[in-house]
């Protein structure tokens, strides 16, 4: 048998728990409980400061234009491990535009770059978990000759007391999933865990789920 870490025993320990309790609760929403899976930060975290990094990527405070693209959507709690919402958590998040063009100086992408594209947000979520913010569908684009990474959008997530956590959300439905050497690393569980849910219409705009749980911090 592989050797199993402290962590995994007490996180599957918990989950038992969980179970237990839940009794006629669908085994599924047990599993929501499993931390969110960590990802790779990527090459293209910006470096670069800017002034406006609220909770609009729509539009750039001081430009006349807007951002290219089709406009969605993304909200969802923050919880830890045993369903708790967390309060004040700070949400790091970054994305190509809808071309597939980091705001970065770095990306070797030749796609066209979106300068009205904000790229890049620092939220907070509000006393009940709870974060939301607007943006773009993010554009695929070549991470080497033979891989095309699908829509993603790049998370850090931050608070006193929890495991740090850098992590990417997907969407659901797309083709480039498949084949996604990234996310194709991750479990069945896992997967599930990392893609968001189109949950609902708000008139021409899509509204994705993205739920995140965090780990306690332990010694």
């Amino acid at each position: 048998m592989k050797n199993v870490s402290r962590r995994k025993l007490i996180q599957l320990s918990l989950l038992g728990s969980v179970i237990s309790v839940l009794g006629s609760r669908s085994f599924a929403k047990a599993l929501a409980l499993i931390p969110t899976p960590d990802e790779t930060e990527g090459p293209f975290y910006p470096v670069k400061d800017q002034n406006d990094k609220d909770a609009d990527l729509t539009q750039i405070e001081g430009h006349k234009g807007v951002a290219q693209g089709q406009y969605i959507i993304v909200s969802g709690q923050v919880t830890d491990v045993t369903g708790r919402p967390v309060e004040n958590v700070t949400l790091d998040i970054w994305q190509a535009d809808a071309n597939g063009r980091y705001h970065h100086p770095r990306d070797p992408n030749k796609a066209h770059l979106d300068e009205n594209f904000q790229g890049w947000a620092l939220i907070q979520t509000d006393d009940n978990g709870v974060f939301r913010f607007k943006t773009v569908m993010p554009g695929a684009y070549p991470a080497s000759g033979t891989w095309i990474r699908p829509p993603h959008i790049h998370l850090k997530i931050s608070k006193q007391g929890y495991r740090a956590l850098t992590t990417q959300m997907y969407f659901p439905g797309e083709k480039l999933n498949k084949t996604d050497l990234l996310l194709n690393a991750k479990s069945a569980t896992e997967k599930s865990a990392m893609i968001a849910k189109n949950i609902s219409q708000q008139g021409n705009l899509p509204i994705y789920e993205y739920n995140i749980v965090l780990d306690l911090l332990r010694n």
